[in-house]
């Protein structure tokens, strides 16, 4: 293993750890995977990468660079450039087909803001909702909200992804340190489920100082344990969006279906009980104690852990593909290869929903990008 690596791209400054920075057990889990048989991963943003080592970051100095702090502050400045807090999009203004603004309600103040382009960057749950609102998706779901119909797009709302998770969970020998300060996450393991056609489809993280959620009463500062993170990266299963009411302060509907596709539980299964050997590793010896999810009982039968998946899983927060990019002739697709959305004109989608699936990895510096694609694309007239 090299160096410290770093790149930067955009507003973006990437950084992963070397192994002299490593916690102990970060460093046993690389030891576990390597001895496991899987390749060393010095670079995870090599697109050909594989194998176990440290995770790339946008956090230098631990402070990571938001699109706030890489982009809006540095554009503060500009007299074109209006920032109003505390503002809320109702719906989008058409005359007939072509979008000509939004109506805003801040403060108890509703207002029509007028351009002649929209660009929606609400995220891949914020934009198809507001485009349903708005009189942009499925007809007959729109029908049967009352919202009248400006395009009859079938795929608004449809094809949500996700990085679905569960965790691995085991306590600590008696006298392992965990501290706050500690980074949570430094190394993780990319491969390939037995029998997948989808490149690099799973991902294992380390995951150092877990606490319990503090919605459910849980102490932040607390650890109860570490954990083995399992993502699904390349998830067959897709869910959807759907209004529940015209009411824009009335929340949709949404859901993951996770699982529903069968090799989504099967490549779960494997992962868990891959976690369960890693673990197994003399490397662990001195760190891990009692494994406390799943128990023996869950892992006893593919029955048992699937029901203890279904009960345990949690969705990453990396939405995305509910606008989905691609051709007139594709029927489920939202917007064209410029994020314009197709049906009508004046109005674009610029973030994660246009993706057609998950990425297999964080979303986040990929949803910068697509900002900074759709805004050359504006500026070059296309």
């Amino acid at each position: 293993m090299g160096p410290r690596a770093r790149w930067s791209f955009g507003a973006s400054n990437v950084t992963s750890g070397s192994p002299p920075e490593w916690l102990p057990a970060q460093e046993a889990f690389y030891k576990a995977c390597r001895a496991a048989g899987y390749a060393d991963n010095a670079d995870y943003n090599d697109p050909d990468s594989a194998g176990v080592g440290p995770l790339p970051f946008n956090n230098p100095e631990r402070i990571r660079l938001s699109t706030a702090l890489g982009y809006l502050n540095q554009a503060r400045h500009r007299l074109n450039l209006t920032v109003r807090p505390d503002s809320t999009v109702r719906r989008i203004v058409f005359d007939g087909t072509r979008a000509t603004g939004v109506v805003v309600e801040s403060n108890g103040e509703s207002f029509t803001v007028q351009g002649a382009e929209v660009i929606l960057c609400a995220g891949a749950l914020g934009s198809p909702r507001q485009l349903l609102l708005s009189g942009v998706g499925p007809a007959d779901q729109l029908r049967g909200l009352g919202i009248p119909v400006v395009a009859d797009l079938p795929g608004v709302g449809q094809n949500l992804r996700e990085h679905p998770l569960l965790y691995v969970t085991w306590r600590t020998k008696p006298g392992v340190e965990q501290r706050l300060s500690d980074p949570r996450l430094q190394v993780g393991l990319r491969y390939t489920a037995a029998g997948s056609d989808l490149r690099n489809d799973m991902m294992l993280y380390m995951w150092c100082f877990p606490t319990n959620p503090v919605p459910q009463g849980g102490d932040p500062t607390e650890p109860t344990g570490m954990n083995m993170l399992v993502i699904l990266a390349l998830a067959r299963s897709a869910g959807e969006l759907r209004l529940t009411s015209a009411d824009p302060d009335v929340q949709p509907d949404v859901d993951f279906r996770f699982f529903q596709d069968p090799f989504d539980r099967e490549r779960f299964r494997e992962s868990i009980r891959l976690c369960v050997s890693l673990a197994e590793h003399d490397a662990f010896k001195d760190l891990l104690g009692e494994r406390t999810d799943p128990t023996d009982d869950d892992l006893e039968s593919d029955s048992a852990l699937d029901d203890w998946a279904m009960r345990k899983v949690s969705p990453g927060f990396h939405y995305a593909g509910t606008c989905k990019m691609g051709p007139v002739a594709d029927p489920m697709a939202v917007v064209d290869q410029y994020g314009r959305v197709h049906g009508v004109q004046g109005l674009r989608v610029a973030d994660a929903s246009i993706m057609v699936d998950c990425i297999r990895a964080n979303t986040n510096v990929t949803t910068m990008m697509i900002g900074e694609r759709v805004a050359d694309f504006i500026q070059n007239g296309l």
